[in-house]
C-alpha cells in the first residue's frame, strides 16, 4: 500500500476504531491458510466461468445444434447473474459471519454444478448456471472479506493479489481444464466441482476463523432486479442486433428497457439512503480509477478467451482437447507475470505504469491474432498471441483489484469487492454479446475469417479505452517540496 492509498484509508476510517475491526481468528489459523482455503472458493468461481467456452461446441450438438445465440446464454447468463448478485450477497454478507456465508456459497455452487451435470437441454443448463452464478457471488465477496479481515493493513496488498492471481490463473486455465474434460465428456466440467467442493466445505467449516459481522442496512433486493434486468436486455440486444437489425422494433425496445432499467438504478443509488451500490465509493480515487479501467478489459478479456476457442473449433476443426492445450501458454504467464514481478513493478514504478504497460501487451496478442490468423491451421500463431495477453492480464488484473480494495474502509471490504466484481462480471458478459454480434453466422470459411479480425480489432480498441482512466486517476502525483 503506497502512502496515497495509506492516507486515503485513514481518511476514510482511523485504524484504532475498534468497533469495526473482525473478530481475531482462531489461534491455530494463519492468514495463509485462510488464504489458501479461500482460494479454492474463487478459483471454483473463476474456473467454471471460463471453463464452458472449449465446451460450447460439443453441448450444441448434444442439445440438436443449438444456435450461437442460444449457447451464449450459458456463458452470459451466469456472468450477468453473478454480477447482480455480486454486490447483494456482500452486503447481505456484511451482517452475518463471513466464514458461515462462504461456506454457504461454496454448497450451493457445489449443489449447482451437479444439477449442470444432469442438465437435458440449454435452457435446463442455462437456469442451472444461473444458480451456480449465485452460489459463486456470494463466496466471492465474502471469500475477500475474510482474507482482508485476517491480514495486517501492510499485507493486504500482496494478499489481494495474490488471491487475485490465483483466480485469475483458475479463469485464464478454464479452456486447458475445459478442453481435457470434454475429451471424456462435456458434463464432466460441471461434475468436476462436487468433490472440490466438499472438500473445501469440510476443511472451511474446520479451520476458517469466526470473522463475525457487524450492523449494516439490508440491501434493497429491487435493485439487484434492476441491473440484472437492465444488463440481461442490453446483452439481448447486443447478441441479436446483427440478425434482427437495429431498425427492428424489439431491438429497439431491448436498448430502451436496457437504459430505463439502469437509469433507475443509477438514479436510486444516488437518491436512497441505503444504496445498493454506495456512491462515497467513487469518491475513492483509486477505487474509482480501477473500475473505470476494469470495463473495458474485462469486455475484451471475455470476448477474447470465446474467440480464440471458437475459432480454433469451428474454423480448423481442432478438438476441445487440442483447443485448451494451444490456448495454454497464455494461462500459465498469469502467475509467473503477476506473483513474480507485478509486485515489485508496482513497488518501483507504482500502479499506473504496470497497468498501462498490462493493456499494451494484451492489447499487442490481438493484434498478434488480427495480422496472422489465417485460413490453414497455425498453432505458433496462436501462441504469439496468448503469451502477450497471459503476460496483460497477469500486469493488469491483479494490479486493479489491489489498488481498488487498498483505498476501501474495513467495513466497505465485502461491498467494494463486490461492485469491482459486478463491473467485471457485467463487462464480460458484454464484451462476450459484441463478438457474438459481430461474428454473426458466416456462411464461409473467408467470411468467419473477416468477422473474426474484424472482433479483434475492435476489442483492441476497447482495451485501449483503459488508459485514460489509468492516467487520470491511478497515477501518482508528485509529492509536493
Amino acid at each position: 500500500m503506497n502512502s496515497i492509498e495509506r492516507a486515503t484509508f485513514a481518511r476514510a476510517v482511523p485504524l484504532d476504531d475498534l468497533s469495526l475491526r473482525p473478530k481475531p481468528p482462531r489461534p491455530s489459523t494463519s492468514p495463509n491458510l485462510v488464504l489458501a482455503i479461500v482460494c479454492v472458493g474463487i478459483c471454483l468461481a473463476n474456473l467454471d466461468l471460463f471453463i464452458v467456452n472449449v465446451a460450447l461446441p460439443s453441448i450444441g450438438q448434444d442439445f440438436k445444434d443449438a444456435s450461437l445465440d442460444d449457447m451464449s446464454w450459458v456463458l452470459n447468463g451466469y456472468a450477468i447473474a453473478y454480477a447482480a448478485l455480486l454486490v447483494f450477497f456482500g452486503r447481505l454478507a456484511e451482517r452475518h459471519r463471513r466464514n458461515l456465508s462462504f461456506l454457504l456459497g461454496v454448497g450451493l455452487f457445489t449443489a449447482a454444478s451437479a444439477a449442470c451435470a444432469a442438465a437435458n437441454s440449454v435452457g435446463v443448463l442455462t437456469a442451472f448456471r444461473i444458480v451456480q452464478a449465485a452460489g459463486a457471488a456470494l463466496m466471492t465477496p465474502t471469500s475477500l472479506g475474510l482474507l482482508l479481515a485476517v491480514f495486517a493493513p501492510e499485507k493486504r496488498g500482496g494478499a489481494v493479489r495474490t488471491w487475485t492471481a490465483i483466480g485469475g490463473l483458475a479463469a485464464a486455465l478454464g479452456p486447458v481444464v475445459g478442453g481435457v474434460l470434454v475429451a471424456v465428456n462435456w458434463r464432466w466440467i460441471f461434475f468436476v466441482n462436487v468433490p472440490i467442493g466438499l472438500v473445501a466445505m469440510v476443511i472451511g467449516w474446520w479451520k476458517l476463523p469466526e470473522i463475525e459481522g457487524h450492523d449494516a442496512p439490508r440491501p434493497k433486493f429491487v435493485d439487484a432486479v434492476l441491473v440484472t434486468g437492465g444488463i440481461g436486455a442490453l446483452v439481448f440486444a447486443i447478441v441479436k442486433v446483427s440478425d434482427w437489425g437495429f431498425r427492428t422494433p424489439a431491438i429497439g425496445y431491448s436498448f430502451a428497457v436496457a437504459a430505463v432499467l439502469l437509469a433507475l438504478f443509477v438514479w436510486r443509488c444516488l437518491r436512497l439512503e441505503n444504496p445498493f451500490v454506495d456512491p462515497a465509493l467513487f469518491r475513492i480515487r483509486p477505487f474509482t480509477g480501477a473500475a473505470l479501467v476494469m470495463a473495458p478489459y474485462s469486455a475484451a478479456f471475455g470476448a477474447m478467451l470465446l474467440s480464440v476457442a471458437l475459432w480454433e473449433q469451428t474454423a480448423w476443426g481442432w478438438s476441445a482437447l487440442q483447443t485448451g492445450l494451444a490456448i495454454a501458454p497464455g494461462p500459465l504467464m498469469v502467475p509467473i507475470t503477476s506473483l513474480l514481478f507485478a509486485g515489485r513493478l508496482i513497488a518501483r514504478f507504482g500502479a499506473a505504469p504496470v497497468v498501462t504497460a498490462g493493456i499494451i501487451v494484451f492489447a499487442a496478442g490481438l493484434v498478434a491474432w488480427a495480422t496472422l490468423i489465417g485460413a490453414e491451421p497455425h498453432p505458433a500463431f496462436v501462441i504469439l498471441g496468448m503469451i502477450p495477453t497471459g503476460i496483460g492480464v497477469g500486469l493488469t488484473f491483479p494490479t486493479l483489484m489491489g489498488v481498488s480494495a487498498a483505498g476501501l474502509p474495513p467495513s466497505s471490504f465485502a461491498t467494494g469487492s463486490g461492485v469491482i466484481n459486478m463491473i467485471r462480471q457485467a463487462s464480460l458478459a458484454v464484451g462476450v454479446a459484441i463478438f457474438v454480434a459481430m461474428i454473426g453466422s458466416p456462411s464461409s470459411l473467408p467470411e468467419r475469417l473477416v468477422a473474426f479480425q474484424r472482433g479483434w480489432w475492435v476489442m483492441v480498441a476497447i482495451v485501449a479505452l483503459g488508459l485514460l482512466p489509468t492516467y487520470l486517476y491511478l497515477r501518482q502525483k508528485p509529492k509536493a517540496p
